[in-house]
């Protein structure tokens, strides 16, 4: 067996519109696609020794023990490595429950697929299901614990916090998209001019200076009070000698604790003696230079937290403690604590395990005990100087009891630091009376306050604290998303993006889009390259500046790793033909028919699915879209159209040389082909077939009749606003076009255009790219030979994608000899050789096609060579 590759999906998939977070690992059986479970001596009890929680596996049978039972019956290791990489999964400590695998067309080929919570750990689950598999068939031992500590170490690595996960679930909720912007917590909430971002709980509207404020224990406490907010008594020193002055000048009891820190760290409280303040001093010193001293205030630990200069909640905090029975030692103590379900690894539960650090032995020491002491029935201790839940503490919601004074004080505390995220820390006898009365005081303001206290408290009533702040960031009337246009198909997908975008600018949009060309913002080039995969979509979903998005969505993206959003506003499928098929598992046309519908079946329920209802696979889209549709046709007379129209259905069609909406019964004329430069007078139809498109989707964004002729008028084939589609350069005796055209659909179209032009001669310059199959190349061939009187044939060796170019080249030129008649299809290997053979035996009259992926080169030599002659004209007329 092995691994052919792997692949991570973030999106809607071909494998699933609702499970976004999906691993696909391509296997190889090879001699095992002969051997099903059942044919392995010991192989399935040796699984189920190995993990005997795959019992509750259902499979298909839809009861535990499902799968165990298919095991035995016989199921294939690639359905058995599915189960195994969900189950080490859930072991770890990740909900995992969704999978399926299915064979391709190729005998022993199989798609595992199956879901994950984190990315590098499903990536992890895939090769450990692989490893473990293949030893259960050897018989070999598997250390498996192994792995799950591995994957419980990446979850922890990974995933977000509570708080930050909080925040994104109530997004959410709200139908508000999520995007992760780095391996750690910041994270972008909406889309373009609309997002807001978080980092854990500061958000993009928080102030810097707040924060320094806050992270600044010295300046929080003299702004609290000058502001009369209650304040411990204290000093800020950098020397032991200053310490001890402080010390003598406040009195026994004593908190000393770093400036510069967080979580508690190097904080020791409740200091009552000389030589634990000496200690205390050093372990402050190692997280600050400089170091706070101030008076030990009696009562509990309680925070207050403040969003949006609301308190939305109070806590209660208690330290890390055990509590003794007389019987067990501390370190007994601790292994029983820790064995409550609530505690876990890190944050995978409410609580977190108690550990022993250097601040439990220090307290051990300072009380004179060790791990071994017994304590006696009921006798509490401590094992940590603070109350944070990362170390161990546990939390009791309190809010309903606060006083109002201490509300008052809270939120105006939050204004006086100015912070609109923020954790008061008090210690007071309690916060049912004011603080001012009880003799409590405010001991710190956090700028960055976890949630976890309060979403899951051990004690009390938990607290949906997420919700201010999405309310905050996101207010009831303010939109989180710009309309999404998402285009697919075999060929257009670039003219119909680049037109949309295109209308819709001038309609007042700031559009941002996607194109095999590159990512353009605002009509601005801002990356060359294929960029119509997911990860370009999401590029422009990030611009603050956009408002409007249209992605051109090929399939390889999909594949790759699905869509680059949830759901979208309009989705264009322009036709479904031969292209690419025979890689990575889509091998029929109703394969590739199911892989591009994944566009229009994540639409919006209220947006619309643009169907070309000339082309039977397109059509069949409408069958499985939860969304309106809008139809377009060549044939203003196609029954499709009618029966679509007569129920109330939006449609465009063409006919008489006019573009018309139809809707019911009314029909509106949009223009006349003559007067969209696109159509080139209407010789180029299936440029019509893209404005019908796109009129479409203007119209049901919004765009009014008029601003949609103005669009269409104003669009020119042309390198600026169109590179590599259609761009014809008049030069003095003949004529040359430069277009993309890759496939047998594309080459046909551009071929009839060609005929229409009333050239004396035509030379097509054609070259075979390798991610085709051998069929498709041939009939590349034999298209071109079919529409030029002379076919040149040279070898890409940069878009051989693996395969052998001189194999490409020759399957090419196979097809063209065995369509011409004519005969006149030569090689030449080079196609900047080609192109100088062919300009410089062009006759006058005639037409020179360069298809290429080269645009821009070809571009600029045709541009220079037109340059030339208007010199040389120059200088003759001088």
């Amino acid at each position: 067996m092995k691994i052919l590759e792997t692949r991570v999906l973030r999106g809607p998939n071909y494998w699933s519109n609702r499970r976004h977070h999906l691993i696909v690992m391509r296997i190889d059986l090879e001699e095992m696609e002969y051997q099903p479970s059942n044919t392995i001596p010991g192989f399935p009890q040796r699984l189920e020794k190995l993990i005997p929680t795959l019992y509750e596996h259902r499979c298909s049978r839809g009861y535990e023990g499902g799968f165990l039972e298919r095991l035995a019956a016989g199921t294939w290791m690639g359905h058995v490595m599915e189960h195994v990489a969900l189950e080490i999964q859930v072991l770890a400590g990740m909900a995992c429950g969704f999978g399926r695998t299915q064979t391709e067309d190729q005998e022993g080929i199989y798609n595992v697929v199956f879901a994950y919570e984190q990315e590098r750990a499903g990536l992890y689950a895939a090769r450990a299901a692989f490893d473990i598999v293949r030893a259960m068939i050897a018989g070999e031992s598997y250390d498996i614990d192994k792995d799950i500590q591995q994957l419980r170490q990446i979850r922890e690595e990974e995933r977000f916090g509570p708080s930050t996960a909080s925040i994104i679930d109530e997004a959410q909720r709200r139908n508000i998209p999520v995007l992760r912007l780095n391996n750690y917590s910041l994270v972008q909430l909406g889309w373009g001019v609309y997002q807001q971002r978080i980092q854990a709980t500061v958000t993009g509207k928080t102030s810097s200076i707040g924060l320094e404020i806050a992270f600044d224990k010295e300046e929080t406490k003299n702004m609290l009070h000058s502001n009369a907010c209650p304040v411990p008594r204290g000093y800020v020193v950098q020397s032991r000698a200053e310490m001890q002055e402080a010390v003598s000048a406040i009195g026994f009891p004593v908190v000393i604790k770093p400036v510069d820190s967080h979580h508690g760290k190097g904080a020791t409280i409740n200091i009552s003696t000389a030589d634990d303040a000496e200690i205390a001093f050093e372990a402050a010193g190692n997280h600050s230079d400089r170091v706070i001293v101030e008076k030990y205030i009696h009562g509990h630990d309680y925070r207050l937290l403040v969003i949006n200069h609301q308190v939305v909640a109070a806590a209660r905090r208690i330290p890390a403690h055990v509590v003794g029975n007389g019987r067990h030692t501390i370190g007994e103590l601790i292994e029983t604590v820790n064995q409550d379900p609530r505690r876990g690894f890190g944050h995978e539960n409410m609580l977190t395990e108690i550990t022993v650090n250097e601040m439990t032995q220090r307290l051990l020491e300072q009380a004179g005990m060790t791990l071994e002491t017994v304590l006696p029935q009921g006798e509490v201790f401590y094992l940590k100087t603070t109350a944070n839940l990362s170390t161990g503490g546990v939390s009791e919601d309190v809010t309903d009891t606060v006083h109002s004074y201490n509300v008052f004080m809270a939120e105006r505390v939050s204004r006086i630091i100015g912070l609109d995220i923020c954790g008061i820390d008090i210690i007071a006898p309690g916060l049912s009376e004011p603080i001012s009365e009880n003799k409590g005081a405010i001991i710190e303001v956090n700028g960055a306050p976890g949630f976890r206290m309060h979403l899951s408290p051990t004690r009390g009533t938990p607290r949906n604290v997420a919700e201010p702040v999405i309310d905050m960031l996101f207010p009831r009337t303010q939109p989180a998303r710009i309309p999404i246009v998402s285009v697919t198909g075999t060929n257009g997908k670039t003219t119909t993006v680049r037109l949309i975008a295109h209308i819709m600018q001038m309609n007042g949009r700031k559009a941002g889009c996607t194109t095999t060309d590159g990512i353009y913002i605002q009509n601005r080039l801002l990356y060359k390259g294929d960029c119509s995969g997911p990860e370009s979509a999401r590029f422009v979903l990030r611009d603050p500046t956009v408002d409007y998005a249209v992605f051109e969505t090929a399939r390889g993206g999909i594949l790759r790793s699905g869509l680059g959003y949830d759901s979208g506003n309009v989705g264009v499928v322009t036709n479904v033909a031969s292209d690419h098929l025979g890689i990575s598992g889509i091998h029929s046309l109703e394969q590739l028919t199911r892989l591009k519908s994944i566009v229009v079946e994540n639409i919006h329920p209220d947006g619309f699915a643009v169907l070309n209802a000339d082309d039977d696979y397109v059509f069949s889209m409408l069958e499985n879209i939860s969304c309106n549709a809008a139809l377009f046709s060549m044939n203003a007379e196609n029954p499709r159209i009618h029966t679509h129209c007569a129920a109330g259905g939006l449609a465009a069609v063409y006919g008489d040389g006019t573009l018309f909406l139809r809707k019911g019964d009314w029909e509106i004329p949009v223009d006349k082909a003559i007067n969209i430069p696109l159509t080139y007078s209407g010789k180029a139809v299936f440029q019509i077939q893209n404005v019908l498109a796109a009129c479409l989707t203007a119209y049901v964004e919004g765009v009014k009749i008029e601003d949609l002729q103005i669009g269409l008028q104003t669009f020119f084939p042309s390198p600026a606003q169109l590179p590599g589609r259609m761009n014809i350069f008049e030069l003095d005796r003949f004529k040359v076009l430069i277009d993309y055209a890759h496939n047998p659909a594309s080459m046909e179209a551009i071929g009839r255009f060609v005929r229409t032009m009333g050239a004396c001669r035509s030379v097509g310059i054609i070259a075979g790219t390798g991610d085709r199959r051998d069929e498709d190349l041939r009939e590349y061939g034999r298209a071109a030979a079919r529409y030029f009187d002379q076919v040149i044939v040279w070898e890409d060796q940069d878009y051989a994608r693996g395969r052998d170019s001189r194999e490409i080249m020759d399957l090419v030129l196979e097809g063209a000899r065995s369509s011409s008649g004519k005969m006149d299809v030569r090689v030449i290997f080079s196609e900047d050789d080609a192109v100088d053979h062919a300009l410089s035996g062009a006759a006058a009259g005639s037409i020179i096609c360069i298809f290429t992926g080269r645009i821009a080169v070809m571009t600029e030599r045709i541009k220079a060579l037109k340059e030339q002659e208007v010199d040389r004209n120059k200088h003759v007329s001088g």
